[in-house]
């Protein structure tokens, strides 16, 4: 009996450990994932997160044992960016640092842009509501109790970042919402008010104690997934090559858009080893990782299998899928609105903790202290501020930005960095062989290729 408990216990940990990194990963790439199976064909779409799932945890793995490969010193207490010194002097300190922060920044810019989405939306589900207003007759939607919309009908194309409200000429209220919410040119102003305050503070131990909101926020969208798709049925047909006019085909060559959200998507490098730190079994970090990834591949794989297939096409055609799949619902829609309401409150409070890490890595290199001033630490908040209010403003669109800056993070992060330091390594041990330089010179040139295909398409 007690070996049954002792062996349930332990079984727990496991999983406890495991879902710590699934949670930590899970971001807002998640609604990403379903346009970007659209860009890359719906078979195509799930081999690359398949394989890019197993090639960013080798990259992980090789993350993980780059401290132990440095025989000579004492390496307990190190970090990745330590490691990069070791191997590479201060430009492996410095571009690391670099590389880090585009990441930071690049997920502060996607929360900000998604926060002004999610405040628009409710705003307007509010005021829809006491007016009696149904934003789905302007523009093109499914007619059942259950509507789906194609905001990009209207727009050529491209995100809608207007009202989807309905105006009548002597309806002056309904004009001066208008004015004063509008998605692009009002709300992410709306914002700097509550956060920019909030950024300046010197410890994040208040944010962090809401983690728990990330955990709910996923399982939400997993359950409003699964309703949807059983209300809305699966539609799907299989052309390999050649589109129709409601579907995409099976192969796309816009798949490299897909695997430049995915290295976001899977990007844990920078922090893993500090996560590993608290297993108390070091000889399962492997297995736990592997366990891990498998858990956060496999909700990629069921929140963009379940949403591409259950896009009603027709009347819509895939092509009509957002590159936030929420956006595809009406602001009026009650799940919808709960959604957006936890991902808001979720995001508030994990900006202010990336806004400290930001601080943490820059102000803490340059100036050897994490907070050297008031003023210091204003500048700072006011640029990433700034970018994040231009971004929701002027280039709304969050599969862009989350491919730009993942591509460009896990160029270092993922493809070079562990690929380089394991040949040196093995290199200084002499235990380098043909396959393994080959094999890891073919992992850093896919990060390279990944980067560069992104301004291309």
């Amino acid at each position: 009996m007690f070996k049954e408990s002792n062996s349930i216990f332990l079984l727990l940990l496991l999983c406890a450990f495991s879902f710590m990194i699934w949670n930590t990963m899970m971001g807002t790439s998640i609604l990403s994932i379903p346009w970007g199976i659209k860009q890359a064909g719906f078979t195509t779409g799930m081999c690359v997160i398949v394989l890019m799932g197993l090639l960013t945890l080798y990259c992980c793995y090789r993350v993980v044992k780059s401290r132990t490969m440095i025989s000579s010193l004492d390496t307990t207490t190190w970090e990745y960016p330590d490691v990069c010194r070791y191997y590479f002097g201060s430009f492996g300190q410095w571009s690391s640092l670099l590389f880090s922060l585009v990441s930071l920044i690049g997920a502060m810019i996607v929360y900000w842009v998604l926060m002004s989405n999610f405040l628009f939306n409710t705003g307007e589900f509010i005021f829809n509501f006491i007016h009696h207003i149904n934003d789905t007759d302007s523009v093109l939607s499914t007619n059942d109790s259950n509507p789906v919309i194609c905001p990009s009908a209207s727009s050529g194309g491209h995100p809608d970042n207007s009202s989807m409200i309905i105006f009548y000429a002597n309806e002056t209220g309904v004009q001066q919402f208008e004015k004063w919410w509008n998605k692009s040119k009002t709300v992410p102003f709306y914002l700097i008010g509550l956060l920019l305050p909030l950024l300046n503070f010197k410890s994040p131990s208040f944010f962090s104690k809401f983690n728990i909101l990330g955990t709910v926020s996923v399982l939400f969208l997993i359950f409003l997934v699964t309703l949807k798709a059983v209300r809305l049925g699966f539609h799907l047909e299989f052309h390999w090559f050649t589109p129709t006019e409601f579907f995409v085909p099976e192969i796309r060559f816009q798949f490299p858009q897909l695997t430049g959200v995915l290295t976001l998507a899977f990007f844990i490098h920078n922090c893993i080893i500090t996560l590993l730190k608290n297993n108390k079994n070091q000889e399962n970090n492997v297995r736990d990782l592997s366990i891990a990834y498998m858990l956060v591949t496999l909700t990629y794989l069921y929140i963009g299998i379940l949403v591409f297939a259950s896009f009603p096409s027709p009347p819509l055609s895939k092509d009509c899928i957002e590159q936030n799949f929420l956006d595809n619902f009406p602001s009026s829609d009650i799940l919808s609105f709960i959604a957006r309401i936890f991902l808001l409150f979720q995001m508030m409070t994990v900006y202010p903790l990336l806004g400290y890490l930001a601080r943490v890595q820059l102000l803490g290199h340059v100036f050897g202290d994490i907070y050297p001033s008031i003023f210091h630490v204003l500048v700072l908040n006011l640029i990433i501020v700034g970018a994040g209010v231009s971004m929701a403003c002027f280039y709304p669109n969050i599969g862009g930005i989350i491919r730009y800056s993942g591509a460009a993070c896990g160029l270092a992060f993922v493809f070079i960095y562990p690929s380089l330091i394991y040949i040196i390594s093995l290199y200084q041990e002499e235990r380098l062989t043909w396959p393994k330089l080959i094999f890891h010179v073919f992992i850093m040139i896919l990060g390279l290729a990944n980067l560069i295909v992104q301004f291309f398409m």
